[in-house]
């Protein structure tokens, strides 16, 4: 009986290990397919020869992105972007997270500062509103445009609350009979035990504002003031154009060697490095702080 428990045991961790590594290659092949193709000539990607490897290997999509100054520029502004949104969330989250994680008697109006925040979540004012608004502010062309209108995900904020929410009362209350103030007790006590749920909305945070385009698209009117996945995605080869233009035959040769469905999996594999060296610092935190933030007292 011991005997046919461990086969059990054998086969089902099998079976486990089996369809884990199925559902890793279904998420990974088509990726490195992507990489492939973004290594690959214009006509074998033109004509689909292009598998896991590339064919007739050629780096012209990422020379036409990287040799261009307006990357550079659109990149910095994206860096720029994800530093000033990661510290204006962090600072506002935690400092609404953490009232909010008091009972009703211990802040008046706490349920009535929760139903507005999950009536903003639910329900939004829309694009043009926003637009409005920017606009009137004179934020327009700026990089504020892009951070201000993301500066309290409430999301974040629910998270970061139930996990301040899940505290051992008597930490705090140990460290107000040592004479600590309420922010003494936010700085010494709360953040330093949340540490995996912050890493959690810190790492949405800059994913989500890094990979946003559409507020690029939206508050910027100059191509120079672009973020970096709004320039890429703006990024085309256009032949027709060039001809109209009357550039010169050595730009027009190299202009042929890149497609556009070269160009966008060059523009995939760009804006997806800087993920994959931020991801796996903080990918420690991530499980732990999305299940103990999710989970109401």
């Amino acid at each position: 009986m011991v005997q046919y428990a461990g086969f059990k045991g054998r086969l089902g961790r099998f079976i486990i290990y089996a369809v884990v590594i199925l559902l890793a290659l279904i998420c990974l092949l088509p990726l490195w397919n992507i990489v492939a193709i973004s290594f690959s000539s214009s006509d074998a990607v033109s004509a689909n020869a292009v598998g896991l490897l590339p064919v007739k290997f050629t780096t012209a999509a990422y020379r036409r992105i990287i040799e261009d100054s307006q990357f550079w520029r659109s990149f910095g502004i994206s860096v720029l972007r994800v530093v000033l949104t990661l510290i204006l969330n962090m600072v506002l989250i935690i400092l609404m997270a953490y009232p909010l994680s008091k009972s009703s008697k211990e802040f008046k109006g706490r349920n009535i500062y929760m139903n507005i925040i999950i009536f903003a979540m639910l329900f939004s004012g829309g694009m043009i509103p926003s637009y409005l608004i920017v606009k009137e502010l004179h934020l327009l062309n700026t990089v504020w445009a892009l951070v201000l209108p993301a500066a309290v995900p409430i999301f974040s904020v629910i998270l970061v609350m139930n996990f301040f929410i899940g505290v051992p009362k008597a930490l705090e209350e140990a460290a107000v009979i040592d004479g600590a103030g309420q922010l003494q007790v936010l700085l010494r006590v709360f953040i330093p035990i949340s540490v995996p749920s912050l890493a959690t909305v810190a790492l949405f945070s800059i994913v989500g504002s890094w990979n946003d385009f559409f507020g690029g698209l939206i508050y910027m009117t100059k191509v120079s003031n672009y973020p970096l996945m709004t320039y890429i995605q703006a990024l085309n080869v256009s032949i027709a154009d060039m001809l109209k233009s009357g550039v010169s035959a050595g730009t027009l040769a190299n202009a042929t060697e890149v497609s556009n469905r070269n160009l966008n999996a060059a523009k995939i594999v760009v804006a997806v490095i800087p993920l994959l060296l931020i991801y796996p610092a903080l990918q420690k935190y991530f499980i732990t702080g999305i299940v103990v933030g999710s989970v109401k007292e």
